[in-house]
């Protein structure tokens, strides 16, 4: 003890931390939970708490964490390949497509303009070309950091945002392959325009990627099946072997990353695959990515020099300037008006992933120095805060004008295609006894208001090698139980029952490949707790279900029978089309038991009543759209935290009808928020979760009560 504290007395914290790499681990792992957390209360964006802890801890700070020690750099440079690699896998291709021509033309303004700007502003300063070119080409880029935001306001399907969103593809690939070119041009002593025939190979091999990865990437999964394990390996391995190619050719890895998760982007998919992929990455190597971007910067040195704050000074004003040029350039191109321009600018100032990686990698080669390293850090904290400060104000008009363009209906996807609104086939998954009552009694009053509704008791055997073998035999007498149960309940509430007993390879595929089979509406199941590791990174038999169904999946946990509710909360954040569909399930369950629903939306305290009348106008044009002959009520809160307003409003009621929260992040999201879950342990009454099945088109919503997740690309 005593020689411990002797060493603990004579050598600095550091080096007695780096002599034990469990303790830095330790403490990066706290910094990494409680960091972003007390952030995002602040209203702050979780990576900037990130860069501060760095800087905090580190040598130029309080120096109680090791800069550089074998396990923070290996850590970290997965980081910064799974970054870049999450960038280009998150990036919407369909979008890109569906707005080409806009996207092209402002992803062409808005990276072009800065590099020029930043450019003559690095020349002025001094820089010789090949880092004025660099300096410029990495303020080129943009993060959608405020993407959670405009989905919550339902207005991602507007034709400025679609646009900007497509425009990201052209400004990190631009970004990226000119940060290429400038590391050889540094590396051989060339200058810039002497290294173009490299540009030759560079197109060659983004090809071959593109192309290689993309055919194999598809060729792979059709032969995988739904085996999520290997396929989810498979992706890993992917972006290390290209990355590794890359490093023969003299290319920079983040490049090779950038141009895999482009490559596998289709192949994946909106599917559970890609949620453990961000997954795995967001909880781990892209924060210790960040925090080691933090210990790296001097921040005293930075202020002690008045040269680089005037130039950090006119680097963020360029900033700002050149994205607003190009932004209100392709208004006039394409003829936005001012909120969908302001909204452009906003999307596009923020320069989180890109930039961060391309400046830490210009770093490592000698293109930046340490100063000017700082002071791109500065143009991202500034950036980052007052672009999503500037989206959250602009973003909020144009909800008005995207909701005139919905056609709202009275169908939804659960009557998709039927002349009533109720679903007439719903297959109920029947495995806990204990459950099993509730979920046919809730089936029951659904399908009562269609007509020629059946109820589709399911159980599933899971298969084994042989036919003959006994567990496969128990597993089917116990599934002839539970059918039999099911049928004589159905019998008596007088509702035709069909029961149906399945052998197939796993209970979620069975429970999918069945409900498509049948031809069902709906898919009613009970709720199921997530438990263990492989449960948090391949999913349970609901997340499984809601990933591969082609119907609308109702998660519940009732309390008590469906036939006793009476008052039902439906709490409702964005106003686009799919925010009928848990508000017409609800209403549908209602009136099969004469209840009355609610219709709650939350708004912020400061929001003026000017801005609360036209909400609940927009409630009403959504409500009215249901046929009831006891249409919902609408109430209004202004609260400032929306998941505490929904817990106190919920108190009065006896079922909640929530969206179902996939555990996913929005592009290159930097944690995974499961507020759904969070809501459901809280809730004290029983609870829907309406899951829709994926789409064709890419919908991310983002429901109720979900703080956002913290975007990284």
């Amino acid at each position: 003890m005593e020689l411990m504290l002797h060493v603990l007395a004579v050598e600095p914290t550091a080096q007695v931390l780096a002599k034990e790499p469990i303790i830095p681990f330790a403490i990066l792992l706290v910094v990494i939970l409680v960091v972003p957390i007390i952030f995002e209360r602040l209203r702050l964006p979780g990576l900037v708490g990130l860069v501060l802890s760095g800087i905090l801890l580190g040598r130029h700070g309080w120096n109680v964490f090791p800069t550089e020690t074998p396990t923070m750099s290996l850590l970290s440079d997965i980081g910064l390949v799974y970054l870049m690699f999450v960038a280009g896998l998150e990036i919407d291709l369909e979008e890109f497509r569906r707005k080409k021509i806009p996207a092209f033309g402002f992803g062409s303004l808005t990276f072009s303009l800065p590099l020029v700007v930043g450019v003559f502003l690095s020349r002025s300063f001094g820089y010789e070309w090949n880092a004025a070119i660099f300096i410029g080409s990495i303020v080129a880029s943009h993060t959608l950091l405020a993407y959670p935001l405009i989905n919550r306001l339902g207005v991602t399907s507007n034709a400025a945002v679609r646009t900007t969103i497509g425009a990201t593809v052209i400004t990190n690939l631009g970004a990226l392959l000119v940060l290429a070119l400038c590391l050889v041009a540094n590396s051989d002593n060339l200058s810039f325009w002497q290294v173009l025939p490299f540009f030759n190979s560079l197109i060659v091999y983004t090809i071959v990627v593109l192309i290689g990865c993309h055919w194999i990437g598809k060729e792979f999964f059709r032969r995988a099946g739904d085996d999520e394990g290997n396929q989810f390996l498979f992706v890993l391995l992917s972006v290390f072997l290209v990355a590794l190619v890359a490093q023969f050719l003299e290319i920079e890895k983040i490049v090779a990353a950038f141009l895999a998760g482009l490559a596998v982007n289709e192949a994946v998919g909106e599917g559970p695959v890609k949620e453990k992929v961000v997954f795995v990455g967001s909880i781990l190597f892209i924060p210790i990515f960040f925090v080691h971007l933090g210990l790296r910067i001097d921040l005293p040195t930075f202020f002690s020099s008045l040269i680089t704050l005037q130039f950090t000074i006119l680097l963020v004003v360029s900033l700002f300037a050149s994205k607003f040029i190009a932004a209100f350039a392709a208004k006039l191109l394409y003829h936005y008006n001012l909120q969908e321009t302001l909204t452009m600018w906003s999307l596009s100032l923020p320069q989180v992933g890109v930039t961060l990686a391309a400046a830490l990698v210009g770093y490592e080669n000698g293109l930046l120095s340490p100063i000017l390293l700082n002071s791109v850090v500065v143009l991202m904290l500034v950036s980052s805060i007052v672009g999503s400060f500037m989206t959250s104000r602009f973003a909020v008009g144009l909800t008005a004008s995207v909701i005139k363009e919905l056609p709202f209906t009275n169908q939804t996807h659960i009557d998709a295609g039927k002349t009533d609104s109720s679903p007439s086939t719903i297959v109920v998954p029947v495995y806990n006894p204990q459950t099993q009552q509730y979920l046919i009694e809730m089936a029951a009053l659904l399908a009562r208001q269609a007509k020629n509704a059946r109820i589709i008791p399911l159980a599933i055997a899971t298969a084994v090698a042989h036919m003959d073998a006994p567990q496969l035999e128990t597993s089917i007498e116990r599934g002839e139980r539970l059918l039999l149960k099911a049928t004589a309940l159905s019998r008596v509430l007088g509702v035709e029952a069909q029961p149906l007993l399945r052998i197939d390879d796993a209970f979620a595929q069975g429970i999918s490949r069945a409900a498509r089979e049948q031809k069902a509406d709906l898919i009613l199941m009970g709720w199921g707790k997530r438990t263990g590791l492989r449960a948090r990174l391949f999913g349970n038999v609901i997340d499984s279900v809601l990933w591969s169904s082609h119907c609308p999946v109702a998660v519940t946990r009732l309390l008590e029978s469906p036939r006793k509710i009476q008052r039902i909360l439906v709490p409702v954040e964005n106003f686009m089309a799919p925010a009928l569909q848990p508000i017409q399930f609800a209403q549908i369950l209602a009136e099969a038991n004469q209840a009355q629903v609610t219709v709650l939306s939350v708004c912020e305290r400061r929001t003026s009543s000017s801005k609360i009348a036209s909400r609940r106008s927009q409630l009403s044009q959504i409500v009215s759209n249901v046929s009831s002959v006891n249409p919902p009520e609408i109430q209004i809160i202004a609260h400032e935290n929306v998941a505490q307003a929904i817990l106190q409003a919920a108190r009065l009621y006896d079922l909640v009808v929530l969206p179902f929260v996939r555990n996913r992040t929005s592009p290159g999201g930097l944690a995974i928020s499961d507020v759904t879950t969070y809501l459901a342990r809280q809730l004290t009454c029983s609870i829907v979760m309406l899951g829709e099945p994926q789409r064709t088109e890419k919908s991310v919503t983002v429901p109720v009560g979900v703080p956002s997740p913290i975007p990284v690309t």
